[in-house]
């Protein structure tokens, strides 16, 4: 557990759990996760506050968060994308969500999204990537999303599917519990393919704000 970065086995040992255990939850966006090319690798700090918030919680009994999309969006930040790299498609998409008066500090945002995408992809398959970030600076949990013109082909996602969709979500730092399950809520809601058919065909940004606060 000295190293900063650890593998699915280091956190299976540390929170005495089976490796398919913690596959299960990266998979679902439950515990703080990433991937570089196609493995699992965690930040020992995030595990050891996740570990914390959830041990802490386990009194406390908060009331449960749900996610609604229209509590976190707002129309003007749901664009398509005509960028042609990963890179600038989320520079773009981190200043289009630095817009938010949520958003304190938008060179630290972008900044920070970078960073975490280059240690880890954030693309999660079926064309779909959620690059996220909780920042000291950002006062509430709010989103942007982007559709693709042209699908992104040098994000690295594990089904060799280009990317099409960006959910960009920045977060509080203190909001650990409502970011994983923001993360998971839009993992889970984008594996129809229906949906995510109708967002990449959508005429405007319009009708891609009514589709996502409509589910």
């Amino acid at each position: 557990m000295e190293e900063d970065i650890l593998t699915i086995e280091e956190v299976a040992r540390y929170l005495r759990v089976s490796d398919r255990t913690v596959y299960d939850w990266a998979q679902k966006g439950e515990i703080p996760a990433g991937k570089i090319g196609t493995v699992w690798r965690f930040k020992k700090s995030e595990i050891e506050n996740w570990v914390n918030a959830r041990l802490s919680s386990e009194n406390s009994r908060p009331q449960e968060i749900s996610v609604q999309a229209k509590n976190i969006i707002a129309p003007n930040r749901v664009v398509f994308l005509n960028q042609n790299s990963k890179h600038d498609a989320i520079t773009y998409l981190s200043q289009v969500l630095a817009t938010a008066p949520q958003v304190k500090n938008e060179t630290e945002l972008t900044q920070e999204i970078l960073k975490r995408e280059e240690l880890m992809s954030t693309a999660i398959g079926r064309g779909i990537a959620i690059p996220h970030v909780r920042l000291s600076s950002v006062t509430d949990l709010v989103m942007a999303v982007g559709v693709c013109r042209s699908p992104l082909l040098d994000y690295q996602t594990i089904d060799d599917e280009p990317v099409n969709i960006l959910i960009m979500i920045a977060a509080a730092y203190n909001q650990h519990s409502y970011y994983l399950k923001t993360i998971s809520h839009f993992s889970a809601m984008l594996k129809d393919k229906d949906l995510r058919d109708a967002m990449i065909n959508a005429l405007n940004e319009k009708e891609i704000y009514d589709i996502l606060v409509s589910v």
